[in-house]
């Protein structure tokens, strides 16, 4: 084939399209001004759970009722600043469009399904070939309540996840104990989707991969994209702060800051950030034996191979807004309340906080398709809470389309036309 396709960033979905567009025959050249898997990208931080079961997008019916306490409420688990809502208020209000139905939001998970399926395996492909086989563990991923009338609270996204295949296991209080001897005694229930995985270190895992996809060939340049130089509908080039990357394809796999991108190559596209937190005990004594989620809590609990990570939070406050360490400060001080033999008084330097970036569209669906101005042009982001999961059926999906192929999986539902 010898085409040549740039794919600007170097995340979970630009290093997994590497490879994949490497395997189909393409030149690749990787453009990324950050250290591919660094502290920078939402790839480092995120809650490294491989959840196929994410199928739930972030609206769902009556969400609209909670606007006001999320605007009041600055450490809750979804917050919006005051000083952002003016910017944010239309994306929002698609938002909670999108979820304002149990139609609606089964629509959103049927078309997630096909692209989150299968994705440990998947993962645990990409990891061998780059040779870290060992970060990607399949154990099954754990939802716990504090008694079953919480887990029935929760009805409508359970009843989802069932009319689209997702299976799972009702732990009742014994059996979790069994399962989960360290855990708070307050958690007397729980639902466990075997599954799921997760990974163990998914900065190292990005990393990994890009130093693979080098390996076999790619070229990874150090540059900020910044548009396209666009001649009769046909790519001819990548436009960077360095210069010009020649190429007959590119790829926006920029996550939060593919927006700009995307208008450049024709597409106005609602892209929003979601900022997300995690705070991580190192050198932790204690913690679950298989990845959880606290019902209370709202947040991922799992080992990584820096620590024990707990994840959540949403944020909605731009890109350039200061980070409210506060946000990080309550998932430590929960993961101390789920977790009683954990000490009480962790030293500053025994606990690890980070901010990032998701890239989120209002319905809970990335885009992924050709560009408006050229179909040379592929979008490949706003993956919202499921980037790491969807990566490397992404990748395969963004590959089929560069080659003219149909994709494995439908991709209607995630064309970046739909919103006009």
């Amino acid at each position: 084939m010898n085409q040549h396709v740039a794919i600007v960033g170097a995340g979970i979905v630009g290093a997994a399209t590497a490879l994949e567009t490497l395997s189909a025959g393409f030149r690749v050249t990787l453009i990324e001004p950050g250290d591919p898997g660094g502290e920078q990208a939402a790839s480092y931080g995120n809650g490294c759970w491989l959840s196929p079961m994410s199928v739930i997008p972030p609206s769902t019916p009556g969400l609209w009722k909670k606007v006001p306490k999320f605007l009041m409420d600055p450490l809750g688990p979804l917050a919006i600043r005051w000083s952002y809502f003016p910017k944010v208020a239309p994306w929002l209000a698609r938002y909670l469009l999108a979820g304002w139905t149990e139609d609606k939001v089964l629509a959103a998970a049927r078309a997630l399904r096909p692209l989150l399926q299968g994705a440990p395996a998947l993962h645990a492909e990409l990891a061998a070939r780059a040779g870290v086989e060992r970060l990607i563990e399949r154990r099954g991923l754990m939802y716990t309540y504090e008694n079953r009338a919480q887990f029935e609270s929760e009805a409508l996204a359970w009843r989802v996840r069932r009319k689209v295949g997702i299976e799972w296991l009702e732990l009742d209080d014994d059996e979790l104990r069994q399962r989960e001897p360290e855990l708070d005694r307050r958690y007397r229930f729980a639902a466990l989707v075997e599954e799921g995985g997760h990974c163990r270190d998914p900065g190292a895992y990005v990393a990994a991969l890009v130093a693979q996809a080098r390996a076999e060939g790619a070229e990874l340049r150090r540059d900020t994209a910044t548009g396209f130089r666009i001649e009769d509908g046909r790519l001819r080039a990548v436009l960077t702060e360095r210069g010009e990357v020649p190429a007959d394809k590119a790829v926006i796999a920029a996550g939060a800051y593919s927006r700009r991108l995307a208008a450049a190559a024709g597409s106005k596209v609602p892209l929003e950030t979601e900022r997300g937190y995690h705070a991580m005990v190192l050198d932790s004594p204690t913690g679950p034996r298989t990845p959880m989620m606290p019902y209370d809590g709202k947040m991922s609990i799992t080992w990584t191979d820096r620590g024990l990570r707990c994840a959540g939070q949403v944020e909605i406050a731009g890109l350039e807004a200061a980070p409210n360490w506060k946000r990080a400060e309550i998932l430590r001080d929960h993961l101390l309340r789920s977790f009683p033999n954990l000490p009480r008084d962790l030293p500053a330097e025994r606990v690890k906080f980070w901010m990032g970036h998701r890239p989120s569209m209002p319905d809970g669906l990335p885009c992924l398709g050709p560009a408006a101005a050229s179909p040379d042009v592929l979008l490949a982001f706003g993956h919202g809470h499921v980037g790491l999961v969807a990566g490397p059926r992404t990748a395969r999906v963004v590959t089929a389309m560069l080659g003219g192929r149909q994709p494995e999986i439908p991709t209607e539902p995630f064309r970046p036309s739909r919103f006009g």
